[in-house]
């Protein structure tokens, strides 16, 4: 489900050849001023904060940097962003070798997380699939089996939202271009997100997350 605004597409700059500090930080100049971060944010927070206060998990997965993005983020979870509150389930799939390199041996990498979300996803879960290009097939897959299941999808992706943001329920879109600057859009909007579903979580009058086990 594509959920964006209509913006400009920003220029892709030509970064093949000799550039300079400006010019690098000209390509980050407005990156987090698009006013549909907002509304996508918003939706992401309400559905991380519904599935935990029902004593659900978050789930996450990517590739490369995103990867490192999908642990970082979890980590904020099951950890602590800023307050004190109890650990809220949250895990990345990018994490476990031994899964990887086994399911990628024995059914292929574009299967990876699919088959790993069939094993650990449950109805009323989030799963967040992140990739800047918008078409990482093993994201794509893994995202269709967490629909199957039942589980609410979330992607991170670039570059105008590509097939991921057609699977997902909802979507944040970063900018056009290269992938360092859409995962730095990525990481900026995962800390604000955990710091909005912190906050709802301890200061709003719903149910607490509850402790669970499993």
């Amino acid at each position: 489900m594509l959920d964006v605004c209509s913006t400009a597409p920003r220029a892709t700059p030509d970064y093949t050849g000799k550039r300079g500090f400006h010019e690098l930080m000209s390509d980050r100049r407005g990156l987090l001023e698009r006013p549909d971060y907002e509304q996508q944010v918003g939706r992401i927070v309400a559905a991380i904060v519904r599935a935990f206060r029902q004593g659900h998990k978050v789930l996450w997965f990517g590739n490369g940097g995103s990867a490192a993005d999908a642990q970082h983020l979890a980590a904020e979870f099951s950890g602590r962003f800023l307050r004190e509150r109890p650990g809220l389930p949250s895990e990345a799939l990018t994490t476990n070798t031994s899964a990887i390199t086994a399911i990628s041996n024995d059914f292929g990498y574009e299967l990876v997380f699919s088959r790993m979300v069939e094993a650990l996803a449950r109805e009323g879960d989030v799963v967040v699939g992140i990739t800047t290009s918008g078409k990482s097939p093993n994201i794509v897959n893994g995202l269709e089996t967490a629909k199957r299941i039942g589980a609410t999808t979330v992607a991170f992706t670039g570059n105008g939202g590509g097939r991921v943001s057609e699977v997902a329920d909802m979507s944040l879109i970063g900018p056009d271009g290269y992938s360092a600057i859409v995962q730095e859009v990525h990481i900026t909007m995962g800390h604000i997100i955990c710091d909005l579903v912190e906050q709802e979580l301890i200061f709003s009058s719903g149910a607490a997350p509850p402790h669970t086990d499993g």
